[in-house]
C-alpha cells in the first residue's frame, strides 16, 4: 500500500478508532496528489471542494487584503490538513487560498468523499466534528495570539508549532505570518538566540 495512504490512516486513528474492515472500505477512496512548489491548489474567492491532507511537504493558507497585500494565516505541515472548511461546508466563496511552499504530497478528501465516511465509518460522524474542531481552534489560537500577544511570543509559539519552518521557507512569509515586518522579524531572530 501506498506508504502516502498509510499517513492518513495514522491521522485518522488519531481521531477515531478504525476496523481493519472499515479501512479496506475507505481507503480506495483517498486520491494522492503532487502538488510542485508555489502551485496554488485553491484560490481565494472560489468555493473550495477540497481537504488537503499533508503527507509530505507544505501548504500556505493565505489571503489578499484590501490594499492587495497578501497576508499569511496558517502552515499546514506534515500530518496536519488544509482547507476552508467554512467554504467547503457551506459551498460559498473562500475568504483564502492554499499554496505549496515545498514540493507536496497530499491525500486530496472531496465533500462527497467525507459525507461517505460519515455515512460507512462507525466513528464517522465523530470524525467530522473532530476535525471541524481543529480548524476553529486553529482560527481561535490566531485570533488570541494577534491580539493578546507580543511578536516575541508569537515568534516563539510558531517556532513551537513548526519546528526548523524558519529553514523551510522564506523570511517574507514569517513576517507576514507573525504580522510584523521582516525587518522587526530579523531583530527578533536575533534577541532570540540564546
Amino acid at each position: 500500500m501506498d506508504h502516502n495512504i498509510e499517513s492518513i490512516r495514522e491521522l485518522i486513528l488519531d481521531y477515531i478508532e478504525l476496523s481493519e474492515q472499515e479501512w479496506e472500505y475507505c481507503y480506495p477512496l483517498f486520491k494522492v496528489d503532487q502538488i510542485n512548489k508555489k502551485e496554488i491548489v485553491h484560490f481565494q474567492n472560489s468555493v473550495c471542494r477540497n481537504i488537503f491532507f499533508v503527507a509530505k511537504g507544505l501548504l500556505r493558507i493565505y489571503f489578499v487584503d484590501h490594499r492587495g497585500e497578501e497576508r499569511t494565516f496558517h502552515f499546514s505541515v506534515e500530518k496536519t490538513f488544509a482547507t476552508d472548511y467554512e467554504s467547503f461546508l457551506k459551498r460559498v466563496p473562500s475568504s483564502y487560498a492554499i499554496q505549496a511552499l515545498e514540493d507536496t504530497t497530499v491525500i486530496t478528501i472531496t465533500f462527497e468523499m467525507l459525507q461517505d465516511l460519515y455515512k460507512n465509518l462507525r466513528h464517522g460522524e465523530k470524525l467530522g466534528r473532530l476535525i471541524a474542531e481543529d480548524y476553529f481552534f486553529i482560527i481561535n489560537d490566531k485570533i488570541k495570539d494577534l491580539y493578546g500577544q507580543t511578536p516575541l511570543e508569537r515568534y516563539n509559539k510558531m517556532n513551537k508549532n513548526f519546528p526548523k519552518i524558519l529553514q523551510r521557507i522564506p523570511q517574507h512569509y514569517i513576517a507576514s505570518y507573525l504580522n510584523i515586518s521582516s525587518v522587526h522579524l530579523s531583530r527578533l531572530k536575533y534577541t532570540s538566540k540564546d
